[in-house]
């Protein structure tokens, strides 16, 4: 008799395709922390590049976690921790080192409130994944400015005085009014586009495509010039997006108004038919005319009396047939 032997049971892992999304994830936080240590080094430059790369690395990790199928919680958590740490903390950090501690408890302040602002702005932001009750179309726009893009907007000073070769530096003071601004934004309830479900025409792949290529060059040739543009831009597309949220808002609450009329008329209707029917058979019943009311003052119809059934003949048999 042959006996069997029992393998043992292998350790399944995960494949890299599963771990890419926090590998990007990683990287992000890599980025943003070198950043910290640029700035100590007073290489701003290259301090600013590492915020930018990671802020490249944050977009990419969640779609490519949803294009794999691959999305966790603990993915999820990472996320939020890499964002707040390299678009929370370290551009205040940067800030403060570059002109802010000059501004003594002001300028403190401004970089404690954005740090604060952005915890709170995550916060919101992964409570509100998990309403049930949102529109579809909600998931086009950003409660308030997002992470990411505020970092950048906060560092817009950094860029422009890079751009101008140092030679313009902002005061304290007004790179802390800034940075309050900013702050604001993030935890405000202004509705910003969020770009991830917009579709380009057929007709205009071709010309967006060249656009992409065009803005790789001018990031190449001028960068800091090119990334100010953007920010520009960016505030400017606000008035836009929220003129856009408030026309679909107001659209859905016609057509939900709608509904609830529709739906609050069809009992009226049936309660009114049902009424009709019950008057009808009154009318039928109790007069003779159908326009006609009854008098309740008269004297009641004396009821018909049966009439007596009819007498039934007797039926004759067949006499037998004589012999």
């Amino acid at each position: 008799m042959r006996m069997r032997t029992r393998r043992t049971p292998r350790l399944r892992g995960q494949t890299l395709n599963r771990l890419l999304p926090n590998i990007l994830t990683i990287l992000a936080l890599c980025a943003g922390l070198s950043a910290i240590r640029f700035a100590i080094q007073e290489r701003w430059e290259a301090a600013v590049i590492a915020v930018l790369i990671a802020a490249i690395l944050d977009g990419l990790d969640g779609r490519v976690a949803r294009l794999l199928k691959v999305q966790s919680n603990f993915g999820a958590q990472l996320d939020s921790l890499s964002d707040f740490v390299s678009f929370g903390v370290v551009p205040s950090t940067l800030l403060y080192l570059w002109v802010m501690q000059e501004a003594d408890r002001l300028g403190w302040i401004a970089v404690l409130a954005f740090s604060v602002c952005s915890a709170l702005r995550l916060a919101r932001f992964n409570t509100k994944i998990a309403e049930p009750d949102r529109p579809p179309w909600a998931s086009n726009y950003f409660t308030g400015v997002p992470m990411p893009g505020a970092a950048g907007l906060v560092l817009m000073p950094m860029m422009i005085s890079f751009e101008l070769d140092h030679a313009v530096r902002f005061p304290a003071v007004v790179v802390a009014v800034w940075t309050l601004f900013v702050s604001m934004m993030m935890v405000s309830r202004l509705p910003t586009f969020s770009m991830k479900g917009a579709r380009i025409p057929y007709r205009y792949i071709v010309p967006v495509l060249l656009g992409v290529a065009l803005l790789a060059a001018s990031l190449v040739s001028q960068t800091w010039l090119t990334l100010t543009a953007i920010g520009i831009i960016y505030l400017a597309s606000m008035p836009f997006s929220l003129r856009q949220y408030r026309r679909l808002e107001r659209g859905a609450a016609a057509a939900t108004g709608e509904e609830e009329e529709e739906s609050a008329d069809i009992p009226v209707l049936s309660a009114a038919i049902t009424t009709g029917e019950e008057h009808d058979d009154v009318h039928e019943d109790e007069t003779d005319e159908p326009g006609a009311r009854p008098n309740p003052s008269a004297a009641p119809a004396p009821e018909p009396k049966p009439k007596p059934a009819p007498a039934r003949k007797p039926r004759r048999r067949p006499k037998p047939p004589a012999n």
